[in-house]
């Protein structure tokens, strides 16, 4: 499978939690409106010929506060942290979120949900979703006579 088109089949969804509050996420500065990334992680995702590899930044949130589940071939991965509550940043920018987070990615027919494993390295989250034998893409030499 070419990488765009695998790429095209990884789109992510919105989360499936959305934030209903009074200002539905948008808050005033400097005469405009812009939408806080309360549920945004940066994401990568890489292919070999066996595996998908997803790359979460999910510094400072520890393994046993991440959820990932898999639910009709769609993956959910989610973490939660504490945040002292007189803790109020009076943010310029916000671009990663601070107390919580929620990624979903729709996985395709290649995929062998059962094996999928993930371990945390230096603040990367690595989801690492095998391929299906048929999926695989199999390199063999041909012997010259």
């Amino acid at each position: 499978m070419h990488w765009q088109h695998a790429m095209a089949k990884w789109a992510n969804c919105a989360p499936k939690h959305q934030h209903h509050g009074r200002h539905q996420g948008r808050h005033q500065h400097g005469g405009g409106m812009y939408r806080r990334p309360k549920y945004n992680i940066p994401a990568n995702v890489a292919e070999t010929d066996t595996y998908y590899e997803i790359h979460l930044y999910a510094l400072g949130y520890d393994k046993a506060n991440i959820s990932i589940t898999v639910v009709d071939d769609v993956l959910y991965v989610s973490g939660t942290r504490e945040v002292p509550e007189d803790y109020r940043p009076n943010f310029i920018r916000q671009e990663f979120p601070i107390k919580s987070f929620e990624k979903v990615f729709h996985l395709n027919e290649e995929i062998e949900t059962e094996g999928i494993v993930a371990k945390q390295e230096e603040g990367v989250l690595i989801i690492t979703l095998p391929k299906k034998p048929e999926a695989q893409r199999v390199e063999r030499n041909v012997d010259i006579v």
